[in-house]
Formats: structure tokens, sequence, C-alpha cells
């Protein structure tokens, strides 16, 4: 019988990510099979699925972590920020919508059929299905129509453990304070509980620990130390990418406000020897950067705009004068040609406007999204390339002429006649050893070598070594309900 268990979190970035990772890599390890499911989810970092869709890219990471590749019932709800108030609406792996906030409050509640089904396709063969949750249940004021906590909770039947986050104080009332606020029937799918990001001696927390099971009633599951090794996996948040401070090479990569699809950096940011630093609005492009990299955006032409206002595109011209490198990736790659036209309106009101002008391209806006893992060829060294393909716009022009990757027997991707200026459609270039050597070479900067992938399988168990050791798995496991059919599962189990 396939059992469940949801993962939620007293407050947003508690770990939730982190911990449904390292406890799915533990329970295979333990020989059930296992997968990860987000009902709902909101980032413009978004993995491309062996069946064509799109899902969040934390759950591809779970994915790996349970040996599986990512499909798009592992998260069928997935909302794509275009602006501070609306977004893209992916349903199974595809665009549906594009829709206000409020809006989409008001149409949620129609997805849940689409989740449960995705939910339940999921679970038939598998031991054990681990659910994230997003945000907070305590949010009651968004309670009606919900499918991505106690909303997906009830009409799934599955348990729920809470996770606290004391690294940014007050978990006591984090916890406590949720009790407080869900009704009963919410309360009664909430099981266990942990404390999460402790820094320093665990001991000194069990008086807080007995006074949160004291005043829930919740079974305690652990104390969890911080876990040092997290930046060395994939980043969920551009702002959890970390560098190596004083490396030789120097990547500066300057913060879009709809920065999409920024796994990457990743693997340059665990490069020895490199630096990759976020340049945030308001700060210039740094005049010392051996590369500038312009990642890719949700929303392309107002990132285009909103670069402009940072000043960035003066310092780019000055970064390229003193010969300086450019690589733009998907948006990146789109914002350095001639222009973006948008005839359909898709990114807004129909239009064209003029893009940094440093390749001789141009790109036209186009309504069907390309969704495709790819494999290339980078042409400049012979060494193969795995990436994928998400973007909604065609890109010609002269300088395409010098197409630096072959992909499925075509050129892919542009460059200036220097070479120093280049830009492509692919993503996940970096996770390739050899090309990630064979590029900076190219560059005239080499780096050391060093296995991406191996050191993220290796993270991942030290994760679930980590996990083993802190958070009571075994009783994790005992509180994990059956997965039954949806019209037996508003009642709270056990």
């Amino acid at each position: 019988m396939t059992k469940a268990i949801m993962i939620q979190g007293a407050g947003s970035n508690v770990g939730k990510s982190m911990l449904v990772a390292g406890i799915a890599r533990a329970c295979v390890r333990r020989g059930l099979s296992v997968a990860p499911f987000k009902p709902q989810n909101m980032s413009n970092n978004a993995a491309v699925t062996a069946d064509g869709g799109e899902i969040g890219r934390a759950q591809a990471l779970q994915a790996l972590a349970c040996g599986l590749a990512p499909v798009i019932d592992m998260n069928p709800v997935l909302l794509k920020p275009e602006t501070d108030i609306g977004a893209q609406v992916i349903v199974q792996g595809q665009r549906v919508a594009t829709l206000k906030a409020r809006d989409y409050g008001k149409h949620k509640a129609t997805l849940l059929p689409a989740v449960l089904d995705s939910f339940h396709r999921l679970a038939q063969g598998r031991d054990l299905i681990i659910v994230e949750g997003a945000g907070s249940p305590a949010e009651v004021n968004l309670r009606a129509g919900d499918i991505a906590n106690m909303g997906f909770a009830a009409a799934a039947g599955v348990p729920v453990v809470l996770i606290g986050d004391i690294d940014r104080g007050g978990v006591i009332a984090q916890m406590v304070g949720t009790h407080a606020v869900l009704p009963d029937d919410d309360l009664a799918f909430i099981k266990g509980y942990a404390i999460n990001k402790f820094r320093g001696d665990p001991t000194l927390f069990a008086d807080g620990m007995d006074i949160i099971t004291a005043r829930t009633g919740w079974t305690p599951l652990g104390i969890i130390p911080w876990f040092a090794d997290a930046w060395k996996l994939p980043a969920e948040d551009v702002m959890d990418i970390k560098s190596r401070k004083g490396g030789a090479i120097r990547i500066a990569v300057p913060r879009l406000n709809r920065i999409a699809n920024f796994d990457d950096l990743d693997p340059l940011s665990g490069t020895p020897g490199v630096s990759v630093e976020i340049i945030e609005a308001g700060r210039p492009l740094p005049a010392d950067a051996d590369l500038v990299i312009l990642p890719g955006s949700k929303s392309t032409i107002a990132d285009l705009a909103h670069f402009r206002a940072q000043g960035w595109d003066i310092d780019l011209a000055a970064h390229i004068r003193r010969g300086g490198h450019v690589l733009g990736i998907c948006g990146g790659y789109q914002m350095l040609g001639q222009t973006i036209a948008d005839p359909d309106g898709i990114e807004g009101p129909a239009r064209s406007v003029a893009g940094l002008g440093h390749l001789d391209v141009a790109t036209v806006m186009q309504p069907h999204k390309r969704l495709a893992l790819s494999q290339a060829v980078y042409l400049a060294s012979g060494d193969a390339v795995s990436g994928y393909e998400i973007h909604m716009g065609a890109t010609t022009g002269p300088d395409c002429a010098r197409a630096w990757l072959s992909l499925d027997g075509r050129g892919e991707g542009a460059a200036s006649p220097n070479g120093r200026i280049m830009g492509c459609y692919l993503h996940g270039l970096f996770s390739a050893d050899a090309f990630r050597s064979a590029f900076f070479a190219q560059l005239g900067k080499p780096v050391a070598a060093y296995g991406y992938d191996a050191q993220v399988e290796k993270t991942l168990d030290a994760l679930a070594d980590h996990l083993e050791q802190h958070l009571d798995i075994d009783t994790l496991l005992t509180l994990a309900g059956p997965v039954i059919s949806p019209d037996r599962a508003t009642q709270a189990p056990g």
C-alpha cells in the first residue's frame, strides 16, 4: 500500500524543499520506492520534464534524490510570476493562462481535480509519496480554495509534519501560533513537528521542544542542525547561490526582476577559483569582471527596461570595450540583440523594442513555448552538452551564422565577429564538466576540473546522513498515512 506524508512549514523558506530531498534520499537508501510531490509551487526556476512539460526545479532535485526522472505529476500547478500582481499558470506541465493574483485566488479551487489526478497517478506502484507544502498553513486568510497546504491535505487525506525555522527567531511562536489559528479540522492532520536550521548545541533547545509539545500535542521528531553543505545543491532562489570568495575568475550576473532558470549558475558557483557575484539593483556591474552573464527572464522586455534603468547597459558597453566577455542565455540572449518584437502581446502590450545591440540578431516573441530536453555539441571542442530549452521566442540574424553549438543537427546560438559576445537558448550548459572546462579555456581563463553531478549526488547522501542523525525518520514513517481515493479523503487520518 502506498503511503504519504506532507511536509509543511510554519513560514516560507524554512527549508522544506531541502528536507524533502534529504528524507527522500534516506528512504530510498532503505529500499523504498519514493516520489516527491508539490501540489502548487511558485517559481520562475523551472525544469523541463521527460514527458514534455515543466515543473519547479526544487521538485526536479527531489526527483534526483529519489533516483527518478522528473515528470509533470510531481508538481501539477506551477505559478511563474510575470509582474508583481500576475503570473503564468502552468497546469500539469503546460501553460494555460496568465492571471492576476486576485483572479487566481478565485480560480485555484478549480485546479484541485488536476492536482489530485496527478497525486494519485504518481502514487501508483510507489511505497511512499513525500508531499511538500507551500508557504504556511497559518495563512488562514487563504484557506478557502487552498490546494497548497491544508486544502490538499484534507482533500487527499495526508498526515502533516510541520517544520519550524529557528534561525529566523521566534520558533516557539511559529509553532504554537500555527496551532492557535488553525481550525480543528485542519489541526487534526498535523501529527508531528521538527525544528530546522539550528546553530550550536541542539540540547539547549530541549525545554523549547517540551513547551511546543505541551502546547500542541504534536509528536516531536527532532532538532535539525544547520546543514553547511546546502550551498552545493542546486539553488531554489537566486539569493541562495553562493560564490567562492577571492576566485581568480570573476563572473557578474545582474539580478533581473523576473530572473528565470538561473540553475545555469549552480555549477559555476561551485567551480574552484570562480566567483559568481549576483549584482543587485542600484549597484554597477563590476569593472574587473571577466565574464558577464545575462540570465534567463520570465518577462524579457520588462527586464530589459529594468536593466537599462540601473545603468547596466552603460556598464556592459564599457565591459565590452575593455575586452570583457558576455554570455546571454535565453532571455539574456534576446536582450543582446538588435530588437525584440512582441506582435501578439505575449508579455504585455504588443510592441517592438530596441535591444542592447551587441549581437546582430533579432527576436520575435511567439505564442508557442518550446519545451525540450536537448543534446548538443560545443563546436569549439567537440564536447557533448545536455541541457534544456524553455522559451517563447525565435531569434535570427547574421550572427547566428556563427553558431557555437550543434543541437539536433542544427546550429544553435550566435556570436559576435570577435567571439567575445555569445548567446544561446540552451540552459544547463555548465553542468557538463568537459564543456565547462573547454568554455573557460576558450576565454583564456582555464578552471580546475571538478565533477558537478557527482558533487550533487555526494551532497544528497550527506544530507540524508545528516537527517538520519537528527530527524526521527522511523517515527516519521509511522506517521505516514495510506493514499486513499479522493471521495474518502475528507476526514483527518488516524
